[in-house]
């Protein structure tokens, strides 16, 4: 099952196309959607960064940032038209069978992807963009993928929210890494606030327009914020661990344009 599914996820091959060996491709699917769905894969990963953990082999010197995925034009879905009108005041709309029909998930404008896929619309056309945190030896410690028309910045919280390395024994989960770095799409206001009220060290460069208008208000636009030329030059981890991501991801999700091709 899960050699399966493996196979699938690296060489990018159509659940209908699965090598007969694995067992038929339905129910390799379905059992993918589930874990997928239901939190097993990442409890599995969760598992893995606990024993890397204690081990010493996680890096907590982190770096965060994102990557557009260009979805297949498959992950288009059908045209969704808005439910006919009842043929009577007061009287439900039905099916063809006379069934209430259920409520069908929100679309993203534009159409394709049911709610919750992480697609969307932007200058590349239909697109996902994955944000990612990954420690220092370039490995993934967390993701969150939406469509690709949202800012950067709107998702900060909400990788570093993600990160839970849980602790083997008693103890809680190890949620703050010791020191983080990031490109100018995080450097704003609430970023720099939220990073402050967790207590996290950073290196965020200054944007050029930011920096003007501090230095037009001259002693009153306070200090520039504090820069590690050196820990800025390994950015570059979280850069690697999405190169790493893409090509284990095959070419799923540009092929499916689905979140479930990732695990």
């Amino acid at each position: 099952m899960i050699d399966g599914i493996l196979h699938r996820v690296r060489t990018g091959v159509q659940w209908r196309d699965l090598p007969e060996r694995f067992g038929p491709w339905k129910t390799v699917y379905e059992r993918h959607r589930l874990w997928s769905a239901d939190g097993t894969w990442e409890g599995l990963l969760q598992q893995v960064q606990a024993a890397a953990d204690i081990a010493g082999e996680i890096d907590w010197d982190i770096s965060v940032d994102s990557t557009i995925v260009r979805a297949h034009h498959h992950a288009a879905g059908a045209r969704t038209d808005p439910p006919s009108a009842p043929a009577s005041k007061g009287a439900e709309a039905t099916d063809h069978q006379g069934e209430t029909p259920r409520q069908q998930p929100a679309r993203p404008a534009g159409g394709g992807g049911a709610g919750g896929e992480g697609l969307g619309r932007s200058r590349g056309g239909f697109t996902s963009k994955l944000h990612l945190s990954a420690d220092g030896r370039c490995r993934p410690l967390s993701l969150v993928v939406i469509g690709a028309q949202r800012a950067d910045c709107t998702q900060f919280q909400a990788v570093l929210v993600k990160i839970r390395v849980p602790r083997v024994g008693s103890g809680r989960p190890r949620t703050k890494p010791d020191s983080l770095a990031a490109d100018k799409g995080y450097s704003n206001g609430p970023c720099r606030e939220y990073l402050r009220r967790r207590g996290i060290r950073h290196t965020i460069p200054e944007k050029t327009d930011s920096q003007a208008a501090r230095l037009r208000k001259g002693s009153r636009g306070g200090r520039p914020p504090g820069f590690d030329v050196e820990r800025y030059k390994k950015r570059n981890t979280v850069e690697r661990a999405i190169n790493r991501l893409i090509v284990l991801a095959s070419p799923p999700p540009a092929q499916t344009g689905t979140t479930g091709s990732l695990g």
